[in-house]
């Protein structure tokens, strides 16, 4: 008996849309994250990208639970000294509504190249509509 290992030609992709609006923030960015590494295919074989894609929709309309939509904070550092930078979570949801989804799925996701190529499958906005009508998405719910 052989192991099966999926790889490029034998994986068929499909294309999801999760409407965001309500969900927590972080049960929506774990179960996306699983959809678009491939853990829900019984193919699923750790070392080939064999994900779908994954369309999140009403980003904007994301909840947090408790307090932190004051005390969660997002740091950047622009390499200088005393370069650190902190921004609540409610002063990035109004700078960038959908910032907030795309860096709690992306970082569910391996940081290698492979994880790269997953986190390219990945569409967040923050609105109701999205431009991939063609590939005929199936509802994914969360």
């Amino acid at each position: 008996m052989n192991t099966f290992m999926a790889n490029a030609q034998t994986i068929t992709r499909k294309w999801y849309v999760v409407d965001a609006e309500g969900k927590t923030l972080g049960r929506l960015a774990t179960q996306v994250a699983s959809v678009l590494r491939g853990k829900h295919k019984p193919i699923y074989t750790p070392h080939v990208d064999c994900g779908d894609y994954v369309i999140v929709i009403n980003a904007d309309k994301i909840e947090l639970t408790g307090k932190k939509w004051d005390q969660k904070k997002y740091y950047s550092h622009s390499g200088y000294s005393g370069g650190l930078k902190e921004t609540a979570a409610k002063d990035v949801m109004a700078k960038f509504p959908t910032r907030m989804a795309e860096k709690a799925i992306i970082g569910m996701l391996p940081h290698t190249t492979l994880g790269s190529q997953m986190a390219k499958k990945l569409f967040v906005y923050a609105g109701a509509e999205h431009p991939h009508i063609a590939q005929q998405p199936e509802k994914l719910e969360v």
